[in-house]
């Protein structure tokens, strides 16, 4: 159960964070949005407000927001169909009804003849009379069919309609949240725990390691190597790495007084690199100051950022294996895991997993985010807009090629894991 309570946390968080940064922006270019949903797949539980319906779906590996301007969203009816309609007080369609067994009160009937429901939106048709008459059609018109409601989208209110820097940002906003949802966690993180002083103090001393043997205890503090000043513990570690074998001067502060030693770090292999050790761990610190947590929050997100591009770099140039990459599977029992060490280790485990949505959707590949910004792109520097049916073609085979992948991912972690 607390394995399943942070994995709802985790993905639900990043995934909602994500649509919500289209949702907003969307919503601010006066974009109709259709649904807000976490999940794919069948609906589990779904609830309408205002134009939108909210929706939770069966298959936790993404969410998506639907914007008015799909080809889904049409409304067409052709010459001859029979639709009732209401009106309202300025004698506008406010109501179509396409089943045609469907009564309700003051419901009026139409043979249609022709219709215009995105631009200028009116339709024209046979009453019960046989007189052919023209009704306009408001812009906050109900269609109804089959028992489903759904609301007319005038043209401007479509994705397509809004000027190409609304588009582009209102597409970029689900990466940009993921980068602002990790710089929350970094901030609370930060704020409740503590920003690390990294303070070169020295927690333990391996056994029989040059550091003992030149005479290092827990406790000491390391405050010169080589008569350069030391002031976190990460440039004593780079200067012991860079000088294997050769004896170096150390002083250290311990219990008040300053002693020198001497040391030569011993030669050893870490990640096939050759590199200096003398056998010390130091001391994690913290210091809690909610005003430094707020950089703290910046560093680490781009910290986490220069990481995952550097490791994505590595895959990309040949370095690209199954076992590289999670699926949902892979990340509930990396999620299982980290749960198991508090809450402020899943936040920080949380807030990387949102770094790496936010790039991951950048790549400009298609049915990616990344993608649509590169068909933005392309149409800025050509100056019109790539032709619809090869957008959509190249969408659904970046869309398939996903699934393929994702199918293939999950089965890898899958096998991993249970086998």
């Amino acid at each position: 159960m607390q394995s399943a309570i942070a994995f709802i946390f985790v993905f639900g968080t990043i995934v909602f964070f994500h649509e919500l940064g289209h949702f907003i922006f969307a919503k601010r270019s006066g974009i109709m949005v259709r649904e807000f949903a976490i999940g794919f797949g069948p609906k589990l539980f779904g609830i309408t407000r205002g134009e939108t319906l909210y929706t939770v779906r069966l298959l936790p590996m993404g969410g998506y927001v639907r914007m008015a301007g799909d080809d889904i969203d049409k409304v067409e009816l052709q010459p001859g169909y029979r639709i009732g309609f209401t009106l309202n007080e300025e004698d506008e369609v406010n109501r179509l009804v396409l089943n045609q067994n469907k009564q309700l009160p003051d419901m009026l009937f139409l043979e249609v003849e022709k219709a215009e429901l995105e631009k200028e939106l009116w339709i024209e048709g046979y009453d019960e009379d046989e007189q052919l008459i023209r009704y306009n059609v408001a812009r906050n018109c109900i269609v109804e069919e089959n028992g489903q409601e759904t609301q007319i989208a005038p043209y401007d209110r479509t994705f397509n309609a809004q000027s190409l820097g609304k588009r582009a940002m209102t597409i970029f906003a689900g990466p940009l949240f993921n980068f602002i949802l990790a710089i929350i966690f970094f901030v609370i993180i930060g704020a409740v725990q503590g920003i690390p002083t990294n303070e070169p103090i020295i927690a333990d001393v391996v056994k029989d390691s040059p550091a003992q043997t030149a005479g290092f205890e827990k406790g000491d503090v390391i405050t010169k190597v080589n008569d350069e000043k030391v002031e976190v513990f990460q440039d004593f570690s780079a200067v012991i790495q860079q000088n294997a074998g050769k004896e170096m001067t150390v002083q250290v502060k311990r219990d008040g007084q300053l002693e020198t030693l001497k040391v030569t770090p011993k030669e050893a292999t870490v990640n096939k690199q050759k590199v200096g050790q003398i056998g010390i761990q130091y001391a994690n610190t913290y210091e809690k100051d909610i005003l430094k947590s707020i950089p703290y929050g910046f560093e680490q997100t781009w910290s986490w950022l220069v990481q995952i591009v550097k490791i994505l770099v590595v895959l990309i140039t040949g370095g690209f294996t199954l076992d590289a990459l999670s699926g949902p599977v892979g990340i509930y029992e990396a999620t299982s895991e980290v749960a198991q060490y508090g809450f402020i280790t899943l936040m920080s485990w949380a807030a990387a997993l949102s770094v790496n949505l936010g790039i991951m959707n950048l790549l400009p590949f298609p049915a990616l985010d990344g993608g649509r910004l590169a068909l933005f792109l392309y149409e800025l520097v050509r100056g019109k807009p790539l032709d619809k049916n090869k957008e959509g073609a190249i969408t659904f085979v970046g869309f398939a090629c996903l699934m393929i992948l994702m199918i293939a991912v999950t089965w890898n972690d899958i096998q991993r894991f249970f086998f």
